[in-house]
């Protein structure tokens, strides 16, 4: 095959004019054998350029994932197209090298995509030469070869993991050959500053880390061995990091030198925690290990690591990941007598010097809240920024210690007392005294000698700052009470007081983020203090207006589950405003839909403003005429969600429809049916479970009106024959054989001429294999209640 015609051919597909005839005429031809080794040709020549060799790799990763593997012909349809055996040997024969060679980062990380496809499938049962090939390029006196096989070695390694041990023998018997060929290049490189040199320890470090953290082979890392790597780990993080003063904040992570520092804590930590902690082990096997690992290393990375947090107090720059790691590091030092041993000297330093400043208001903060508050109410709020940031990790370590050893509390609060009572104190830093206060809620609140003052430290402490001129002083006033919330207040009318502060922070405040944790904390204090909704009821239509508004301008999913608890708790004071209620969701739910972003985060929201809504349908139950003017707008939203696809909420859609033909159907509700049968027949049989009782209520709640109809009960048949007669779930047949008892029960005497069908559908479902007990006694129901209607 050609080579000039392959790259010409791809050069065409970055021409936009020319674009689809020519991905075309490649579709044309890459099914003849010898396609795929001349594409490599083209990829490989150095002469071409890059973005022609790159859409070259582009198109062979495509083709290798969707071809790569022999596959069977479905359903009467043509055996799919599958690459030749000859081309994938010569691709299996080739691929290492390419990755070795090809001078390209962006072309070696498509190489490494086929790669990684081709080990899946192949490996060891076509291709155990995958091992040789990569420890024959790790013996090249090159250290430029070494970069690309060492990408080799860690799609070999990422395939296997998160496999249990006993999935992992090709990979230890690979481990033998290779591990101490890496540990030989890591020890000619790890002095060597350059940044070739450094990138090439970060890979090493990643396949380590890749091999060991969810499983770490003794077999092959005995604990000579193990020492070693950690000797490793602790001179890579003492060493100092090149100066990144001039270099933009965000810019300084991604140096080299922190990315490798980042790896070598991931290493530490993670080692740390899964097998080196006594009583912590995830599996027995290493209950020796832990032991040995707390009295062999902790001496040694705890010094290099109070050194890392000693760059910090002393305003030396250090990575926000390698920060949170130290102090997760510390954190579970902190659980063991051995270790706490030699922490317990510094602990209050760390907590005065590290911590403190952690958790304060920082510039950063400051420039978000005033530029973009949305974005900040969003870093606030996300779970997984809080997984990989140091101001958790503080939190939880300064938890930590208070909870587990003994006289740390009374410290800490002295040295928090002590910050806030300085005179002229700095608005930040007094937020970084009261963040500390609300994380040590739980423990303060526990201890005898402090639970007594606990009502006192708030009224004096965090009240006044709901008037304070900071926004952030205000939303962290309310984001102290929420973690108060439990509180046993002596003075009911401390409670008074305390719902008035953030009913007003909710209402009047002038900043997004103050009325966000202000209703946060108004959840908290309605479910742990049964004494407070009396407070709220007479401002409560403002109350839920308000959430509903700052629901829209946010999208925020927390306050979709504020709002539930406002809609149960006053369901009595609701009525009035139930639809500008019901109206403001579903605006939302579409607003929600529509809006660019594609994240969990939009579909949470989502979700929580479909459940709010089913949950003022049920409150609203009491009042019938409140609730027929809801069913328009709620049948829209449906309507929404069933007619765009959008599958991810049909679930929540079906339980809407299930709520709004609990009592009665609507002639609207009638028409809705049509749209679940087209549905159902398009791509809808999965979700057969979850029309299941709105199904089910068509029948029973109108059975006249749906019997008027005789569509109604052919659609009911063909939705539970679809399901009887293909490969659906044994769940999704269970309701498929229960819907037919139910017409024949529920219609007796009027379906006469439609019985013997469903009798045939159900037994002749008991002529193929059936798994469970509860499916054959579905499908027996089906004939016995049949004879019994005779």
């Amino acid at each position: 095959m050609d080579t000039v015609k392959i790259s010409e051919l791809l050069r065409a597909t970055i021409d936009p004019a020319q674009r689809l005839q020519a991905e075309e005429q490649l579709n044309q031809v890459h099914k003849i054998i010898g396609f795929l080794p001349t594409l490599m040709q083209v990829i490989m020549q150095n002469e071409l350029e890059i973005p022609v060799r790159l859409a070259g790799a582009i198109y062979m990763k495509n083709l290798i994932n969707s071809s790569w593997q022999d596959r069977e012909a479905e359903g009467g349809n043509p055996i799919p197209f599958a690459i030749h055996e000859q081309d994938r040997a010569m691709i299996r024969d080739t691929i290492v090298e390419a990755i070795v060679h090809v001078p390209a980062e962006v072309i070696k990380v498509q190489l490494c995509f086929c790669l990684s496809h081709i080990i899946k499938n192949d490996f060891p049962g076509r291709w155990t030469q995958v091992v040789d090939k990569v420890s024959l390029c790790l013996q090249n006196s090159d250290p430029n070869a070494w970069h690309g096989a060492l990408l080799c070695m860690y799609q070999l390694v990422k395939h296997y993991e998160y496999k249990k041990s006993a999935e992992r023998g090709p990979l230890t018997e690979a481990m033998n050959l290779l591990l101490p060929q890496i540990y030989t290049i890591m020890m000619s490189v790890i002095n060597e500053p350059s940044e070739q040199s450094v990138l090439l320890q970060k890979q090493i470090l990643k396949i380590f880390y890749a091999l060991t953290q969810y499983s770490l082979p003794l077999e092959v890392i005995t604990k000579e061995v193990f020492a070693c790597w950690m000797e490793i780990c602790r001179q890579i993080l003492e060493r100092p990091a090149p100066d990144s003063a001039h270099m933009e904040e965000e810019e300084r992570p991604q140096l080299p030198a922190w990315k490798t520092k980042k790896w070598a804590s991931h290493i530490i930590l993670r080692m740390f925690e899964r097998y080196g902690s006594p009583g912590n082990v995830i599996s027995k096997e290493y209950k020796e290990f832990s032991t040995w690992f707390l009295q062999t290393f902790t001496s040694g990375l705890l010094m290099v690591l109070l050194k890392i947090l000693d760059q910090y107090r002393n305003k030396i720059y250090v990575s926000p990941r390698v920060m949170t790691n130290t102090l997760d590091y510390i954190k579970t030092a902190v659980s063991h007598a051995f270790s706490w041993k030699m922490l317990k000297p510094h602990i209050m330093e760390i907590i005065r010097d590290v911590i403190f400043p952690l958790m304060s208001y920082t510039d950063a903060d400051e420039e978000l809240w005033e530029s973009d508050p949305i974005e900040y109410i969003r870093k606030k709020f996300d779970v997984f920024d809080d997984f990989v940031s140091p101001v958790q990790s503080a939190e939880t370590l300064l938890h930590n210690c208070c909870k587990t050893r003994k006289g740390i509390l009374t410290q800490v609060m002295q040295i928090i007392m002590q910050i806030i009572n300085t005179p002229g104190l700095d608005h930040k830093e007094k937020d970084g005294a009261l963040h500390m206060v609300g994380s040590l809620a739980e423990v303060l609140l526990r201890k005898k000698i402090f639970k007594e003052q606990v009502e006192q430290l708030l009224m004096q402490y965090v009240f006044p700052e709901f008037a304070s001129p900071h926004g952030h002083l205000r939303a962290r006033a309310c984001w102290v009470m929420h973690y108060f919330s439990d509180i046993k207040l002596k003075n009911p009318q401390v409670l008074e007081q305390i719902m008035r502060y953030l009913s007003n922070a909710l209402l009047t405040d002038k900043d997004l983020p103050v009325k966000v944790e202000a209703a946060m904390s108004m959840q908290m204090f309605l479910i742990s203090q049964e004494e407070a909704a009396p407070f709220l009821e007479s401002q409560i239509k403002d109350i839920t207006m308000e959430l509903l508004r700052i629901i829209r301008e946010t999208e925020n999913e927390e306050l979709t589950s504020v709002l539930q608890k406002i809609v149960c708790t006053y369901s009595d004071q609701l009525p009035p405003i139930a639809l500008d209620i019901c109206q403001h969701l579903a605006t939302t739910f579409s607003q929600v839909l529509e809006s660019d972003d594609t994240g969990d985060e939009k579909a949470i929201t989502a979700m929580g403003l479909l459940s709010t809504m089913e949950t003022l349908l049920a409150v609203m139950e009491e009042h019938p005429q409140v609730l027929a003017a809801l069913h328009p707008i709620v049948l829209q939203v449906i309507g929404h969600v069933l007619q765009q696809n959008v599958f991810e909420f049909y679930e929540e859609a079906f339980g809407l429809v299930c709520d709004l033909t609990s009592k009665s159907i609507s002639p609207d509700m009638w028409k809705l049916l049509e749209i679940i049968y087209e549905l159902f027949q398009k791509n809808g049989a999965e979700y057969f479970v979850d029309m299941m009782p709105a199904l089910h209520n068509y029948i029973t709640v109108d059975t006249p009106a749906f019997l008027s109809n005789q569509n109604h009960v052919i659609a009911m048949y063909n939705m539970c024959k679809s399901v009887l007669t293909s490969n659906a779930t044994e769940e999704s047949e269970c309701s498929a054989a229960k819907l037919l008892e139910v017409i024949i029960l529920q219609c007796k005497g009027h379906i006469d001429d439609f019985i013997p069908s469903f009798v045939e559908l159900a037994l002749m479902r008991l002529t193929r294999e059936v798994k469970t007990s509860e499916l054959r006694t579905m499908c027996l129901q089906v004939g016995w209640n049949y004879s019994k209607v005779l």
